[in-house]
């Protein structure tokens, strides 16, 4: 495992560019969002929040977009579960899973949401690059969004 995940709070803190690659594998559209990404302190316990803001392009739409989440530690230095912001809890991340490639980290995990499965995969590519990719399948929807998020200076 990278060394820089054996914390995966200190590894997640600080301010990311976002790029995610958006396909809707029913219809065939594409999309694409870019921006910015921080995980902050909050005053809970070591929880980091996750604030992402950019643009979305999707369809004839483009425009502003924003997303919050609340990561909170468990007793495993290299774990975290995510929660949505009313509290729900959405999934949870170890890195400490079999690496994908040498030199990297990774972890899977799911979500149900009704009538869809959500399937995430992080994949820690070094210091300064973490990418995941959401697999939505269902009746309602059928999405592979693939973010890769590169440190800030």
């Amino acid at each position: 495992m990278e060394s820089s995940t054996r914390d995966l709070r200190a590894y997640l803190r600080g301010t990311w560019t976002v790029q995610r690659s958006l396909l809707d594998r029913a219809t065939g559209a594409r999309g694409s969002f870019s921006g910015l990404l921080t995980f902050t302190d909050t005053d809970d316990d070591g929880a980091l929040l996750q604030r992402e803001s950019g643009t979305i392009r999707w369809g004839q739409h483009e425009g502003p977009a924003t997303r919050e989440y609340v990561w909170r530690p468990t007793s495993e230095s290299d774990t975290m579960d995510v929660f949505f912001p009313d509290g729900r809890f959405f999934h949870r991340v170890s890195l400490s899973a079999e690496p994908a490639s040498p030199g990297s980290a990774g972890a899977e995990a799911e979500h149900w949401c009704a009538p869809d499965t959500y399937r995430v995969s992080y994949e820690v590519v070094g210091p300064d690059e973490l990418r995941y990719e959401w697999d939505v399948m269902g009746p309602a929807k059928d999405l592979l969004l693939t973010t890769v998020l590169a440190r800030m200076p």
